[in-house]
C-alpha cells in the first residue's frame, strides 16, 4: 500500500494544500489539490510584522486542511512557510498557531521557514517532473507574492538559484495604488522589478536555458487568461505554452484593466483580482529579459510546482 502524504505551501498570498500517495516508483499521485487567498503577507512590507486578522484567516483555512488530512489518512506531513514569515517580526504567533493545528495530524509536526534557496530548488523539482529531459536545461519561476525565484538546471539537479525580493503583493503595495495605475505608477513599478530582479539575473547563468517554465499563481492566472478560459481549469491551464507576444499581450490587458474588469474575468480567483496587474509587471520584465539573454521565445506554464518538490522531500 502506498504512503499517502501531505505538503502545505503557505506563501505571502495564498495557502496551498496537496495530498499525494507516493507509488512504488517514487512518483505523487494526487489524490487532492486546493488553494486559498489568505493575503499571510497584508502589510508586512510597511510594517515588518503579520497581521493578526492575516495569522487568522491562514489560521482557518489550515484547521480545514488538517481535518481534510485526517479524513484521508495522511501519515506524513510538511508544511513550509514562505516569504512573509521570513520577514516578519511576530514570526512566533504565526508558527505556534501552524504547530498546534498541524500537531494534531503527525505529533510534533510544525511549519518551516524555508530559505529562498530551498524554496527555490523544491519548486524547481516539482515544475520539471513532466517535461523531457531534452527541452533542458530549463529555467524555473516561482513568481509569488512577496518573492520570486529563478533557478536553473536540468534533469540532473539545480545548478543555481537565487530568490529576488519581489513579488504581486510586494510590487503592488509599493508601487500601484491605482485603479487602474497610471502610466507613471506603472512605469516605477517596471523599474522596481528590473532593480530587484537584477541580482538574481546576476546570480543564475539563464543563457543557458532552453526553456522557461512558470510556476504558481500569478503565471497559471496569466495562462488562463491568455486562454480566454470561462473559467479556471487546471488541466487545461497545465503545461500551457505561451509565446512571449501571447504573454506580453495578456500582461499589458491586465495591467490597464480596473479592479472590477479584472474581478469580471472567467478564471480570475477574487484573492488574485487587486494583485494580478503587478504579478503582470513582474513577467513583463522577466519576459524581456529571457529574450534578450537566452533568446527564450515562448513560457510553458505548470501547475506542479513547490507544492510537488515538498511532497517529494517526504516521500
Amino acid at each position: 500500500m502506498s504512503d499517502r502524504v501531505a505538503a502545505v505551501d503557505c506563501g505571502t498570498n495564498s495557502i496551498r494544500l496537496l495530498i499525494a500517495d507516493v507509488g512504488a516508483d517514487g512518483r505523487l499521485v494526487d489524490v487532492h489539490r486546493e488553494m486559498r487567498i489568505v493575503r499571510l503577507g497584508q502589510g508586512v512590507d510597511a510594517t515588518g510584522s503579520l497581521a493578526q486578522e492575516a495569522i487568522e484567516r491562514t489560521r482557518v483555512a489550515l484547521a480545514d486542511y488538517v481535518a481534510l488530512m485526517q479524513k484521508t489518512g495522511v501519515v506524513r506531513v510538511r508544511m513550509t512557510a514562505t516569504s512573509a514569515t521570513r520577514d516578519a517580526s511576530n514570526r512566533e504567533d504565526f508558527f505556534a498557531m501552524a504547530r498546534a493545528e498541524l500537531g494534531t495530524v503527525v505529533p510534533g509536526a510544525e511549519a518551516e521557514v524555508i530559505s529562498g534557496d530551498e524554496e527555490a530548488r523544491l519548486s524547481f523539482a516539482g515544475a520539471i517532473g513532466e517535461l523531457a529531459s531534452a527541452e533542458g536545461p530549463f529555467v524555473v519561476v516561482d513568481l509569488g507574492g512577496g518573492s520570486t525565484e529563478l533557478v536553473f538546471g536540468d534533469s540532473d539537479g539545480v545548478q543555481a538559484a537565487f530568490s529576488a525580493d519581489i513579488g504581486c503583493v510586494r510590487i503592488t503595495e509599493r508601487c500601484l495604488p491605482g485603479d487602474p495605475p497610471d502610466a507613471e505608477q506603472v512605469g516605477a513599478a517596471r523599474e522596481f522589478a528590473a532593480e530587484r530582479l537584477a541580482a538574481a539575473f546576476a546570480a543564475v547563468p539563464v543563457d543557458g536555458a532552453h526553456t522557461w517554465v512558470g510556476v504558481a499563481g500569478t503565471m497559471t492566472t496569466l495562462a488562463a487568461v491568455a486562454l480566454d478560459l470561462p473559467e479556471y481549469d487546471s488541466d487545461k491551464v497545465h503545461l500551457t505554452r505561451l509565446s512571449l507576444d501571447q504573454l506580453r499581450a495578456v500582461c499589458d490587458r491586465l495591467i490597464a484593466m480596473s479592479h472590477d474588469e479584472r474581478a469580471a474575468l472567467g478564471p480570475m480567483h477574487p484573492g488574485r483580482v487587486d494583485v494580478i496587474g503587478g504579478g503582470a509587471v513582474i513577467a513583463e520584465v522577466l519576459a524581456d529579459e529571457l529574450a534578450r539573454r537566452a533568446g527564450i521565445s515562448e513560457l510553458v506554464v505548470s501547475e506542479h510546482d513547490i507544492l510537488d518538490g515538498i511532497a517529494l522531500s517526504i516521500a
